[in-house]
C-alpha cells in the first residue's frame, strides 16, 4: 500500500544522541549499485558476455528544504560534520505505518544555504554513505 512521506526524519549521529535534521521537504534515498567484472572467454556460451558482481555501492542522500538553524539543531551538526570531513552515524526513519529505517554512516560532502526575493531560506546538505547501509523493517 502506497503511504504519504509525511513522517520521514533524517537524524545525524549516534542512536541515543541522534538529532533531528529540521527543516526538510525531501530526503533523496538511498541508492544501491554494484559494480559488475567482465568473465567473459574466448569459449563463453554463445558468444554472450559473462559478468561477476564487483564492488558496491550506496551512493549520496541529498537532504532540501528550510533554513532553521540553531546552536543544538541537526542542520548546525550537519554543518560542523562538513567542516570536520569526520565520518558520522545518520538515520532515515519512515513513518510508522511503514515501521522501516535506513541506518548509515556517511561523511557530508555538501552544505548550503540561499536566499531568493520571494521565496524562504533554503538549506541543503548532501551525504556520501560509506559502507553497507542496513535496512531494518518492522517485524524484523
Amino acid at each position: 500500500m502506497a503511504t504519504r512521506s509525511l513522517g520521514t526524519v533524517l537524524k545525524i549521529g549516534e542512536t541515543a544522541s541522534a538529532v533531528k535534521v529540521g527543516g526538510l521537504t525531501e530526503i533523496g534515498g538511498i541508492e544501491l549499485s554494484a559494480d559488475t567484472l567482465d568473465t567473459t572467454t574466448l569459449d563463453s556460451d554463445g558468444g554472450y558476455r559473462q559478468f561477476i558482481g564487483g564492488f558496491k555501492d550506496a551512493g549520496e542522500v541529498s537532504l532540501s528544504g528550510y533554513l532553521e538553524i540553531t546552536s543544538t539543531d541537526g542542520q548546525k551538526k550537519m554543518y560542523d560534520a562538513f567542516e570536520s570531513g569526520e565520518e558520522q552515524s545518520f538515520a532515515i526513519e519512515f513513518p510508522e505505518s511503514i515501521g522501516a529505517k535506513w541506518a548509515f554512516k556517511g561523511v557530508v560532502t555538501g552544505f548550503s544555504t540561499g536566499a531568493s526575493l520571494e521565496d524562504l531560506i533554503s538549506f541543503g546538505s548532501t551525504i556520501k554513505v560509506s559502507g553497507k547501509p542496513t535496512l531494518t523493517v518492522k517485524g524484523e
